[in-house]
């Protein structure tokens, strides 16, 4: 009796997983590998000693990171990318994970910033609200203008989409300027803060306390990237992938494509509303020309450059657009023009980003084909910790 000769598609496959198994991971994938390879319970203890690290960096103040050298307090400098890193996670959402691309993304964050001063500032007719209930009304706000932008525009797809979207946000800062209620280059002063004092009776959340802005923004950056993580893993989080790699591809396969891009759509608008929201507060001053396309050109860039689809390297990607100004002044004077080499750069080198979004559907499928290829090759061998794992 002959022995059975395996066919091309097992040959392939065992060449495949040899090569895979013998190539040298890269720096993140070694990462990667390190931190699947930790027990629950030690992915969480690191976890929390990396959370309250980043929770005391504004009063560590370390030497390496710190910008006072510069000119500018640190701890203003960590709230300003933790505000960053707020905005590409939202971004995200829609650039990243859908595959939708935003260029107008600055619109929504204007919004949510003039949510918070027409509810709070004295320079404003409408009825007052505390400041921390504006967090909430801004991301309802914009999500509901979201919808409003999307209804129309997200059948549209590619270059057509993005030039679009790049109207709106320009339209927003527009409207800003010829509607009197929005007062435009005038603007709103005094816009309101969250509540609490210290021990001496002095407000704990002013423009020139970084550290008490910080942490509430880092607050908020946990909880969204919670969220998210669950979103991402669900059917949601699926369809999306499925969208972003071939959306033609995933009509056929019955997913609802619009429904899920709305749902893109409207929640990275809610985030950037939010993130808008707690700007305002801050600064305690909005006028129409804090919202310009080349700031939304820089929350595109942090995005890219951090890995679109990864909501890890949209923080990194945030937290680098914002903090590297800061802390070397030859870029903050050329900064434009330094973002887009680097764009141009690891748009070249490394497509995906710093981290690169995570195929789950396609990770998935690989596994599922060198299993299949196990079994063509010797049937009933033990696959099912490979399958399972």
């Amino acid at each position: 009796m002959s022995t059975p000769i395996p066919d091309a598609a097992a040959s392939q496959a065992k060449a495949d997983e040899q090569s895979e198994e013998t190539r040298k991971p890269t720096r993140f994938e070694g990462l990667s590998r390190w931190w699947n390879g930790l027990e629950r319970w030690q992915q969480w203890c690191v976890l929390a000693v990396a959370v309250a690290l980043l929770y005391l960096l504004p009063i560590l103040n370390p030497p390496l990171l710190s910008t006072e050298s510069a000119g500018y307090n640190f701890p203003l400098a960590c709230f300003d990318a933790a505000r960053f890193a707020l905005v590409a996670l939202g971004l995200n959402v829609v650039v990243g994970q859908a595959g939708l691309l935003d260029l107008g993304y600055i619109g929504f964050f204007a919004v949510g910033s003039y949510v918070a001063a027409l509810w709070t500032s004295p320079d404003s007719t409408m009825v007052k609200i505390p400041y921390l209930a504006t967090l909430p009304l801004a991301m309802i706000v914009t999500g509901i203008v979201g919808m409003l932008i999307g209804i129309p525009t997200l059948r549209l797809r590619g270059d057509y989409l993005a030039i679009v979207t790049l109207g709106f946000g320009e339209i927003i800062r527009l409207l800003a300027t010829i509607i009197p209620a929005l007062k435009g280059n005038t603007g709103f002063q005094s816009i309101g803060r969250p509540p609490g004092t210290d021990d001496k009776g002095v407000p704990i959340f002013v423009q020139s306390n970084g550290t008490a802005w910080y942490w509430l923004i880092l607050t908020v950056i946990i909880i969204v990237m919670l969220l998210l993580g669950n979103l991402e893993r669900s059917r949601v989080g699926r369809a999306w992938i499925a969208i972003r790699e071939d959306e033609d591809a995933a009509e056929v396969m019955g997913v609802p494509t619009f429904k899920f891009k709305m749902w893109a759509f409207c929640l990275g608008a809610a985030l950037g509303g939010l993130s808008g929201a707690i700007f305002a507060g801050q600064v305690g001053f909005v006028n129409n020309q804090k919202f310009d396309v080349a700031t939304s050109m820089l929350f595109i860039a942090a995005v890219v450059m951090g890995g679109a689809g990864n909501k890890f390297g949209a923080v990194l990607g945030g937290i680098l657009v914002s903090y590297l100004p800061i802390r070397f002044i030859f870029i903050a004077e050329q900064k434009y023009l330094v973002f887009g080499i680097l764009l141009v750069l690891i748009m070249i080198f490394r497509p995906q980003g710093l981290f690169g979004a995570r195929n789950h559907l396609l990770a998935y499928g690989k596994k599922a084909k060198r299993v299949a290829a196990r079994l063509r090759r010797d049937p009933g061998h033990g696959t099912e910790q490979e399958a399972t794992s």
